[in-house]
């Protein structure tokens, strides 16, 4: 582990998420029946109950639709660099498609190098991608 990040857990539930990171692309599930977009990944839509997915790419842009700065850190790993914030974002191919991240002002920035008090919910941003380990890149976020 490197200051701001955890390595996440890679399984076949999640694989091809995180290989649409590592080749710099934002991928969210598709339901196989119903064309539904869910993230995170899911054993079953939510809406036809179907059990077929896929992963296909999405835009890459949102707005941010909500944030928190925690405090203290919600995990030990991120005392050092706390306050840190984490953000929602509303991604426009879907109702209700939403990610979570971090608000940076560039792909390899630290995760609490903007001030909280300038997030605005609405404001549009768009993801970057960080290369933390050689098979690893984790989505960030950044104002539009």
């Amino acid at each position: 582990m490197s200051a701001g990040y955890l390595r996440p857990p890679i399984d076949e539930h999640n694989a091809d998420f995180w290989e649409g990171t590592r080749q710099g692309e934002l991928r969210v599930e598709r339901c196989g029946g119903c064309g539904a977009l869910r993230f995170p990944p899911r054993p079953m839509c939510p809406v036809c109950r179907s059990t077929e997915r896929n992963w296909v790419a999405v835009s890459g842009e949102g707005v941010i639709w909500s944030f928190v700065v925690p405090h203290p850190p919600l995990l030990p790993a991120f005392a050092e660099i706390s306050p840190y914030n984490v953000i929602v974002v509303d991604l426009p191919e879907a109702e209700q498609l939403r990610m979570v991240g971090n608000l940076v002002a560039q792909a390899s920035g630290p995760i609490n190098e903007i001030d909280p008090a300038t997030i605005q919910i609405g404001a549009r941003v768009r993801v970057v991608f960080e290369e933390v380990e050689e098979d690893l890149s984790l989505p960030r976020w950044v104002l539009r």
